[in-house]
């Protein structure tokens, strides 16, 4: 008989108190230690709104929209999975209550409840757990990790929540729940409080669900006293209970979690091999984090900075971890700077000063016409200074709009996104692009997901992606620079050394005569990995810190 399969095991990640605390690094780095015990592991972020996805979503609002080889749009924390887990994830694992909700509708509408009265429970939940154990099933994973988004006080993680009831019940042995909490320290007090986490827990018990282990997040490390209160009022083991301080970098927190025997308690309670676990990497990527002394002034320029009198930075996330990951390996400490382009338009004059010291210079990928201007005056410094210049996306639109401008002497020249009857339309929509405009099909319906591109030979692409003549990257656009521009643009010396195999559109340029002047259609930031920086981030720092220049 042939031997039978061990169960598949799950872990589910809930969060307390308020979001944002780092759960997602948190199961990230579970599965990471997981994994590192030899176990296949795989990860599900399960956010709570109705959205069917976050594509349309301002990322002021939502954060970055990380974008899956199969071209889903998804929430950031798959980034925080596929750099930790050095796998890459798919759209079966992601999920919202709205695409949830979705699937559920079609398959009633198309009589697949065989005419039964279909209701929010159980069916909301029993069509979740189909789709977490469809991403077990797809990666043929030994552990999957679920991160439900928000807290457990929130009403609309109810149904996750008896998801997560509901499978516990089926099959006690092979569920676990750990919970995410904040403790925090009142300046006026100068105490940390638990009462917050033991709330939380409650909450969680209300549901039905008892945690396994809690991992209590602070500014702090969490001392004996408060393990011992949490452990009884929590009713968890207090070897359990979890001390997860912040930390310099988000790559220390394996170590953290494998110093606090966290993967212990899991293979323990989830009855998995007993394999000692191999941070070799995750040693020599924090020494070599730790080593990296000398600064690389980086600046992202920018428009989804502000949130009130706040800077939000997960608007780029991926960008900013490409960074990190390439400063790393050439052992200098990023120092990133957020400029807003806003504030170039506001005083042009201003553009000199906040650029001249920088060692390179970056626009991330970006949507309409708000700070456009700002962006290509940017544009416009680091071709003229020999500023080491890396566009993503937008940002390789409004470099062709500037050479266009400042070397063509097309004055007018513009995208059509933002500039609809402009006469010199260098970027303009996609064809596939147009008829979905016009019915204003937004939802899911750019240019998604891994696409092949072909290099040309002896260009500074080819030679940084390891003389490859075919690549694939994730791209997330509508617009494409207009081909019946190419001719003079190449004759006023750009390069386009990268196109789609049948040479239609362009996916890389760069700049003969400078430093480091390279652009992408797509973006190179979602394939980044702490191990193994993208070759464009790479070639990117190299020339910011005066390697590779001169080409």
């Amino acid at each position: 008989m042939p031997k039978r399969r061990p169960a598949r095991k799950f872990v589910f990640v809930t969060g307390g108190v308020m979001s944002g605390v780092g759960k997602g690094v948190a199961t990230a780095s579970i599965g990471a230690l997981l994994k590192a015990r030899g176990l296949r592991v795989t990860a599900v972020k399960i956010d709570p709104y109705l959205n069917v996805d976050p594509g349309t979503m301002n990322p002021v609002e939502h954060g970055e929209v990380f974008v899956t080889e199969d071209g889903l749009e998804t929430d950031q924390d798959l980034g925080n999975y596929e750099r930790f887990l050095d796998e890459n994830l798919h759209r079966v694992n992601y999920m919202t209550t709205g695409i949830v909700y979705l699937s559920v509708i079609e398959r009633e509408r198309s009589m697949g409840y065989g005419g039964k009265t279909v209701e929010a429970v159980p069916h909301i939940p029993l069509e979740v757990i189909d789709r977490i154990k469809a991403a077990a099933e797809d990666a043929n994973a030994d552990v999957t990790m679920i991160e439900i988004g928000g807290t457990v006080g929130e009403y609309q993680n109810v149904l996750y929540l008896e998801a997560c009831r509901m499978m516990k019940l089926e099959s006690p042995k092979d569920v676990m729940v750990v919970l995410v909490s904040y403790l925090p320290v009142p300046s006026n007090l100068g105490e940390m409080k638990t009462k917050p986490t033991q709330y939380a827990c409650r909450t969680l018990n209300a549901a039905g669900l008892q945690p396994d282990m809690l991992i209590c997040r602070g500014a702090f490390p969490l001392d004996d006293v408060r393990k011992r209160k949490l452990s009884i009022n929590c009713n968890v083991p207090k070897e359990a209970v979890i001390s997860a301080p912040d930390v310099s970098s988000i790559y220390e927190v394996p170590l953290k979690f494998n110093a606090e025997h966290v993967t212990d308690r899991i293979v323990d309670v989830l009855d998995l091999p007993k394999v000692r676990v191999n941070l070799e990497p995750w040693v020599e990527l924090n020494e070599r984090i730790a080593s990296s002394a000398d600064p690389v002034h980086i600046g992202v320029i920018g428009k989804y900075f502000s949130t009130g009198d706040f800077t939000l930075s997960d608007a780029y996330l991926s960008v900013l971890e490409a960074i990190k990951h390439a400063a790393w390996s050439v052992r200098r400490k990023p120092e990133i700077e957020w400029l807003n382009s806003e504030e170039f338009e506001k005083n042009p004059k201003s553009v000199a000063g906040k650029l001249k010291h920088l060692d390179g210079i970056l626009i991330p990928g970006g949507f309409g016409s708000r700070g456009v201007e700002g962006k290509i005056m940017a544009i416009q410094y680091a071709r003229e200074h020999g500023k080491p210049y890396l566009g993503l996306c937008y940002g390789l639109q409004l470099a062709v709009i500037e050479v266009a401008r400042h070397v063509l002497k097309l004055g007018d020249a513009a995208s059509t996104e933002f500039e609809e009857h402009t006469p010199h339309p260098i970027i303009h929509l996609m064809n596939e692009q147009e008829e979905r405009m016009k019915h204003q099909d937004y939802g899911g319906s750019m240019r998604l997901g891994n696409y092949p591109c072909r290099l040309r030979k002896g260009s500074r692409g080819w030679e940084l992606y390891g003389k490859r003549d075919v690549i694939e990257e994730r791209h997330r656009h509508r617009y494409e620079v207009n081909p019946d521009y190419r001719k003079p643009l190449e004759d006023a010396g750009l390069i386009i050394s990268g196109t789609s195999p049948d040479g239609k559109l362009a996916e890389i340029i760069e700049l003969k005569d400078h430093p480091f002047f390279m652009a992408s259609q797509f973006h190179p930031e979602f394939t980044s990995r702490p191990f193994r920086p993208n070759p464009l981030f790479l070639g990117f720092l190299k020339s910011a810190t005066g390697e590779g220049r001169g080409k």
